[in-house]
C-alpha cells in the first residue's frame, strides 16, 4: 500500500442508460393477431446476475417462448428488464420463477417457458425450465 493521499472524486452522475433500467418494466402493445396460435421466440444471450451465496457474477442465455393472448412484449423493454438483474442477488432457480411471474403479469399470455440456460461454474452446468399455461375461462 502506498501512503499516498488518495484524490477523492466527486459521485458521478447515473447514467442514462442504468436510469433506463433501474426504471425498466415490461411495456405491452396489442397483439396484431389476436385469436390466431403463433410463437415467439425470443434469446437473450447477455443475462447477468450475481450468486446469493459467494456473489461471484452468474451469466446465463435466457430463452423465451410464448404463444401471445391479447397482448405482445415490446423487446427494448425486455432488454432493459433482464439488464435489471445484472447487480441483484439471487439464484438461478429464482431467476426463472420471477422472470416467468413477471412475464405472466405483463402479458397475460396463452402459453409461456422460460429456460435459463447458466453458464457453467466449478465444473457444474445448470438449465432450468418453467412454463405457464393460461387457464381456460
Amino acid at each position: 500500500m502506498s501512503d499516498l493521499p488518495v484524490a477523492s472524486t466527486p459521485a458521478e452522475p447515473v447514467k442514462y442508460g442504468e436510469r433506463a433500467i433501474e426504471e425498466g418494466r415490461l411495456i405491452t402493445f396489442p397483439n396484431p393477431r389476436p385469436g390466431r396460435d403463433y410463437d415467439i421466440h425470443i434469446t437473450l444471450p447477455e443475462f447477468t446476475c450475481k450468486c446469493p451465496f459467494s456473489g461471484y457474477p452468474d451469466f446465463a442465455t435466457i430463452y423465451l417462448t410464448y404463444v401471445p393472448h391479447e397482448k405482445v412484449v415490446e423487446l427494448k423493454a425486455l432488454k432493459l428488464y433482464i439488464n435489471s438483474f445484472r447487480d441483484r442477488y439471487i439464484s438461478h432457480e429464482e431467476v426463472v420463477h420471477v422472470v416467468l411471474d413477471d412475464f405472466v403479469a405483463a402479458s397475460d399470455p396463452l402459453r409461456v417457458h422460460i429456460k435459463g440456460d447458466f453458464n457453467p461454474r466449478g465444473n457444474v452446468h445448470m438449465v432450468v425450465e418453467a412454463r405457464y399455461t393460461r387457464p381456460d375461462p
